[in-house]
């Protein structure tokens, strides 16, 4: 559309370029370095000095790994032993919800959380943690943090007979059914 608007300002009225008969050329007109650096113009067809628009590409190139997204070991051992921090987190969480679905939700429960607060120890600790790592350092700490927390609280308050009594619990839940 630029080259339209460029074409047509360099051309006459009867399609003509200024030099003399024939088709007119359009020259892309140099764009001010402000818009370009703010993201108003693209830069497929700018010069090589050209400073380059801030937009995403239309197509992505490629995926970058979150920071520890490597191998957990060399790439010499097999592929499973390179990923035994994720393997080790996922028989943690499928041996809870094993026992859950035996008759002890309490006790699976806590493993589950503890699975994942193990992730997060693993995540700060590792300096390479294979596929546990999903987003940015900080982010998997804290998701798989609260979350550990999160389950195991709920498995020591769990009914019947809790392991943690919380004095205001009994209170808000009351309050919230009626």
């Amino acid at each position: 559309m630029r080259a339209e608007r460029d074409g047509a300002g360099a051309a006459g009225p009867s399609g003509e370029s200024p030099d003399g008969p024939g088709p007119a050329r359009p020259e892309p007109a140099p764009e001010p370095a402000s818009k370009t650096a703010a993201g108003g113009g693209d830069s497929a067809g700018a010069p090589p000095g050209a400073v380059r628009s801030r937009r995403f590409p239309a197509v992505t190139e490629g995926t970058v790994r979150p920071e520890g997204g490597g191998r957990a070991v060399s790439g010499a051992v097999s592929a499973p032993a390179r990923q035994w921090p994720m393997l080790s987190v996922l028989a943690a969480t499928a041996a809870g919800l094993l026992s859950t679905a035996t008759s002890h939700p309490r006790f699976g429960c806590l493993l589950i959380g503890v699975a994942l607060i193990a992730a997060a120890v693993l995540r700060r600790v590792l300096p390479s943690v294979g596929m546990l790592a999903v987003r940015s350092r900080f982010t998997d700490m804290v998701t798989y943090g609260v979350l550990g927390v999160a389950i195991t609280l709920l498995a020591l308050v769990m009914e019947p007979k809790p392991w943690l009594e919380i004095p205001f619990l009994e209170t808000a839940v009351r309050f919230t059914v009626r």
